[in-house]
């Protein structure tokens, strides 16, 4: 009995087996990769199919196939890329029509900020990264659990997002002709439906989902008698709006138990 205490509290296994190494536990972070892997894979293909509609709009819009393609590769946003071909098929000025887009992307600025601290990559790597910093791959990252995760769900979305946002903006400006109204797709709601998919489970706090269901009121209310960006501007004031009320509530509240205190 006392060599068996003696023995656990020195570290030692007694009985059958002593000696030997303990088995190491069955990881679950392989398992845990593979779930990274497999969502971002998903939503790399899913938003990357939408290329068809850039491909075809940009093609609608009066643009050659190779400045389609060139759009997707070098400035790879495509809200951004879609606003663009959008103002130039309305008949806009392509200096206007490129600085709404140039600022509707700066968005990405503010997501590379949050991702910088969240990937830590090594300096060398960070120019090239941050030609991926959009939507998609901001939501995948910030939804993992640890760094070395946001890194591979990064990585992966961004990989495969890249590539067949590219091939599909090819085949759309190619096959324009062929493809027709990209709405009567829905290939124009793609990207917007994987990305509040992202977002939904992220809404946990009755304050979250108040600030969304209300920008979602505000940006289809105002969607049929605003200009276009205008609705989203207005949308955003549903988070200074919710926090406005919710601190009165908070206050009415302290000073009621205040009164009932004294």
């Amino acid at each position: 009995m006392a060599d068996d205490v003696a023995g656990r509290v020195a570290g030692r296994q007694t009985g059958p087996g002593a000696g030997q190494r303990p088995e190491p536990a069955a990881g679950p972070g392989h398992a845990a990769r593979g779930a990274v892997i497999r969502d971002a894979l998903g939503v790399g293909i899913a938003v990357g199919l939408s290329g068809f509609a850039f491909g075809v709009t940009a093609a609608g819009s009066g643009l050659s196939v190779a400045q389609a393609c060139v759009l997707s590769l070098l400035v790879f946003t495509g809200a951004s890329q879609f606003a663009l071909v959008g103002a130039l098929a309305a008949g806009g000025n392509p200096f206007t029509a490129a600085a709404g887009a140039f600022f509707l992307g700066t968005r990405n600025a503010f997501y590379g900020l949050r991702l910088s601290q969240l990937l830590a990559l090594p300096k060398a790597v960070k120019p090239f990264a941050a030609h991926w910093v959009i939507d998609e791959t901001t939501a995948v990252s910030l939804a993992q659990r640890d760094r070395s995760s946001a890194r591979l769900g990064f990585t992966v979305t961004g990989l495969s997002l890249y590539v067949l946002w590219n091939a599909t903006t090819l085949l759309g400006a190619l096959g324009a002709e062929a493809i027709g109204d990209t709405a009567a797709w829905g290939l124009d709601a793609a990207g917007p439906a994987v990305f509040l998919a992202l977002l939904a489970p992220m809404l946990k706090t009755a304050t979250e989902r108040a600030v969304a269901v209300l920008a979602l009121v505000l940006g289809l209310g105002f969607l049929p008698v605003l200009p276009a960006g205008v609705p989203v501007l207005v949308a955003a004031l549903a988070a200074p709006a919710v926090l406005y009320v919710k601190g009165r509530g908070e206050r009415a509240r302290s000073a009621t138990d205040e009164g009932r205190t004294r």
